[in-house]
């Protein structure tokens, strides 16, 4: 017999936007079911530890108060429990990790403390109830309405049954959606459907980009070579077409020229805390690889606490895009390929990479399994770049925001706006042999439209399932943008909830829509960028 489990608001998915959804709703007075598949909560941040990829205006404005508040949180993390410089615990911009890619690089387990702390006071009170880990595997629907979601523990038959008024789904890949056969599409549309000037020709929905599986390494004394991998030979000798290089190399492809372009690569090069200031966003940001997404700088803390920073992997040679992964047969078999992507690049960097003293490979590279919170050394989740997509109400296409279609006008504004975001148009090699996509983008809004789907009135999506397109989706997949969404829609899901309307009349109905911007106003969620800000 299944255990039945009745919510408010169920929230399938822990990940970036699942958690934020689950906290609106939280905050609005709901009883509140919040399921993940993985041991951390948190997707992004923790089982996938991909530091947090965000606009150079991140501390200032452009997101909303509640993800500020958590990466104050995380920042708060270190300062209570850390050996730490003066310097650096007294900087109000504290960079764990000086990391190029972002003004806040940290290891996962820190977000992991931060979003456990915030969710402590409801699952003390009962309005959260946290199943983990859980998946979803089927679904009751009657007509235009979902009724119950079935979950099971991986690897498990079908164990809890879930009900609700409002289901969110904060899959990473839009799980929910297939389940609960809304309607939805992947991969990249055509130009003659969309308009948009990098849209191909034909579409192709298994054209996906690449996903990632990172870990985490250090640098110090000894031999810390892994056993060579069982695809090593496969990996080694593997040459993109368009990547100029075998793909394991410290050469790829510029996001955004094209052309080939060497990394270099220092562990623990000194002096280089202060190098964070060079944010990403003035170029590719990867030239320098142990730079590019450290999560620890050893300089921050007590002298000799840590022997090594700690870089976290997430570089274009472990991205694998030699098939997609959803809604596919083999999905298992090509993410068991995508792990021994990983692992090979490491074994390469351990033994044969060329050093800038002429040696090759760094057998003091040390995997750092406790860091990402597994026993191989690899995140306990995919980084998966572009979901399933909700068939929305309004879709989001490139003409929208790419700077050069846009000019000075900037990105448009909608009149449903309910949120802002930030990052160029940024799709990695794709499954159909495409290369990188980088386009520059104008700062943009988030319409409401888009997080609603055209017939299902009771779920609606939380994470990177909204209505983008193949192309769009390269700029609203980061981390603000996912929490604005997952935020957005538990706070839509809990107002339809008091007003017994469903989520189409709020848009539909100018009072309704007003007082739910209000709502959002109230809540420090951004929904226009300040006069004069470009992109980049």
């Amino acid at each position: 017999m299944m255990r039945e489990v009745h919510a408010d608001i169920a929230v399938i998915g822990g990940g970036t936007g699942g958690v934020a959804a689950a906290l609106a709703a939280l905050r609005a007075g709901k009883r509140v079911v919040l399921t993940e598949q993985y041991a951390w909560l948190g997707g992004q941040f923790t089982s996938q530890a991909v530091p947090p990829d965000e606009h150079p205006w991140v501390e200032e404005f452009g997101v909303t108060a509640s993800y500020r508040a958590f990466r104050e949180a995380i920042r708060g993390v270190y300062r209570s429990a850390y050996p730490m410089t003066d310097r650096a615990h007294n900087d109000p911009r504290l960079n764990p990790g000086a990391g190029r890619v972002s003004k806040l690089c940290h290891e996962p387990r820190a977000a992991v403390t931060a979003i456990e702390l915030l969710f402590a006071p409801y699952r003390s009170s009962g309005q959260l109830i946290v199943l983990q880990p859980y998946l979803p595997v089927g679904s009751t629907t009657d007509g235009d309405r979902v009724l119950a979601v079935q979950l099971a523990r991986p690897g498990e038959s079908a164990g809890v049954v879930v009900t609700a008024p409002y289901f969110l789904d904060a899959t990473e890949t839009g799980e929910l959606l297939r389940l609960a056969s809304v309607e939805y599409v992947t991969g990249a549309e055509a130009h003659a459907d969309t308009g948009e000037p990098h849209a191909p020709a034909v579409a192709d929905p298994l054209n996906h980009q690449a996903i990632t599986y990172c870990f985490a390494i250090d640098h110090v004394d000894g031999d810390h070579t892994i056993d060579r991998p069982a695809s090593y030979d496969f990996w080694r000798a593997y040459r993109p077409s368009f990547w100029g290089a075998p793909l394991l190399s410290w050469s790829a492809p510029d996001p955004r020229t094209l052309e080939p372009a060497t990394r270099s690569f220092t562990p623990n090069r000194s002096g280089s805390v202060s190098d964070s200031a060079d944010y990403q966003g003035r170029d590719g940001g990867d030239l320098d690889l142990w730079l590019f997404r450290r999560i620890l700088a050893r300089e921050h803390f007590t002298p000799g606490f840590f022997a090594s920073d700690i870089v976290l992997v997430n570089w274009p040679q472990v991205d694998y895009f030699e098939a997609p992964v959803i809604d596919v047969p083999d999905a298992e078999w090509r993410l068991a390929e995508a792990r021994q992507l990983s692992l090979s690049m490491l074994y390469w960097m351990q033994t044969e990479a060329p050093r800038p003293d002429g040696g090759a490979g760094w057998p003091g590279l040390r995997l750092r399994p406790d860091v990402v919170g597994t026993e191989d050394g690899l995140a306990q989740a995919p980084y998966v770049r572009e979901s399933r997509r909700i068939v929305s109400e309004y879709r989001i296409v490139e003409q929208d925001l790419a700077l050069d279609v846009r000019g000075e006008r900037g990105a448009v504004r909608y009149d449903d706006s309910v949120g802002v975001g930030m990052y160029r148009i940024d799709l990695h090699p794709s499954t159909g042999g495409d290369n990188y996509i980088d386009v520059a983008a104008s700062p943009f809004q988030l319409p409401l439209g888009a997080l609603i789907p055209v017939r299902v009135q009771n779920l609606l999506p939380a994470a990177k399932n909204i209505g983008t397109t193949h192309i769009t989706n390269g700029c609203y997949r980061l981390h603000p943008v996912e929490w604005n969404v997952g935020e957005v829609v538990g706070e839509l899901a809990a107002q339809c909830l008091d007003l017994g309307v469903p989520p189409t009349a709020v848009r539909a109905t100018p009072t309704l829509l007003g007082n739910f911007q209000r709502r959002l106003d109230a809540h420090g969620i951004e929904r226009a960028w300040p006069h004069g800000v470009v992109g980049y």
